[in-house]
């Protein structure tokens, strides 16, 4: 074991028992399952700033008190983070459900400001989070024109396609109401929500404060959470304007998994794209 983490387990208190065993399912840290003679933890190794966002994160998360499980923070230095492990079950529609509900919950927690007090990273792209009052402006000079220059720079896109982007990014005020800015986990793709028996977690946050619907429009990316969450999450009738929202912030997204991933992704860019042209 790692001279570094042994010397952080052992100021905590946690005295491993037998080996680290890896996690499948991150494509950018290491992460593994220790267990201890105090329980079960999750050892996550990576950037240093990288894993000091992701802190911060889960305990912004814990602390807003919704009924979604995260785990917490029991140890982070020296390129290691160490996590309470929670125990896996099977998605029911319970458990959809209560995932609804408690994203609800999370997202009533709101500011007058888009953004957060430090930068964090989603993957391994850094993600600039400096605080504005407007959320359009927001989404535009934080998060659509870094990425789509960053994809453009690596002959990822095309100059009209991001010439297209950037024209959406300019005209968001045409369409897009400004709101308070909702508290989200911000990289929540089906990988990050555990089903455990106690109810559904939430795991390797992004967080910052923006439209809610970065969060949906990011579970729907690759999937769909499944009716029984959207009952549960929109307590009523989703917004006239959902289709267009939801196209708009899983370009961010996509533009990322293009810069991150290759080429494989640009037809999803183009899609998103063209469906807010449409409208």
């Amino acid at each position: 074991m790692d001279r570094a983490l042994s010397t952080l387990l052992e100021v905590q208190g946690l005295s491993p028992v037998g080996e680290m065993h890896p996690l499948g399912g991150g494509d950018i840290a290491a992460v593994y399952r220790l267990e201890t003679s105090q329980g079960a933890v999750v050892v996550k190794h990576d950037d240093a700033e990288r894993l000091t966002g992701e802190a911060d994160g889960l305990n912004a998360l814990r602390q807003a008190g919704s009924s979604l499980l995260v785990p917490s923070v029991l140890a982070l230095g020296d390129g290691w983070l160490v996590m309470e492990a929670l125990e896996t079950g099977s998605r029911s529609q319970r458990s959809a459900t209560a995932l609804g509900e408690g994203l609800r919950q999370l997202h009533a927690h709101t500011s007058a400001e888009h953004g957060w007090p430090r930068d964090n990273a989603c993957g391994s792209t850094p993600q600039p989070n400096a605080p504005l009052a407007d959320g359009r402006a927001f989404q535009r000079d934080r998060r659509l024109l870094p990425l789509a220059r960053a994809c453009h720079e690596r002959g990822l896109l095309d100059g009209r396609l991001r010439s297209r982007i950037e024209a959406l990014a300019q005209a968001l005020e045409e369409w897009l109401p400004d709101v308070p800015a909702s508290l989200l986990h911000g990289d929540l793709w089906s990988g990050n929500v555990l089903h455990t028996p106690l109810g559904p977690a939430v795991i390797d946050p992004a967080v910052y404060r923006h439209y809610p619907e970065v969060d949906l429009a990011m579970l729907t990316l690759f999937g769909s959470p499944g009716d029984a969450f959207f009952d549960a999450y929109w307590d009523g009738d989703a917004p006239h304007d959902w289709p267009r929202r939801e196209a708009l912030f899983q370009l961010y997204p996509l533009l990322n998994h293009l810069l991150l991933f290759g080429g494989g992704y640009r037809s999803g860019v183009e899609r998103a794209v063209v469906t807010l042209e449409q409208h």
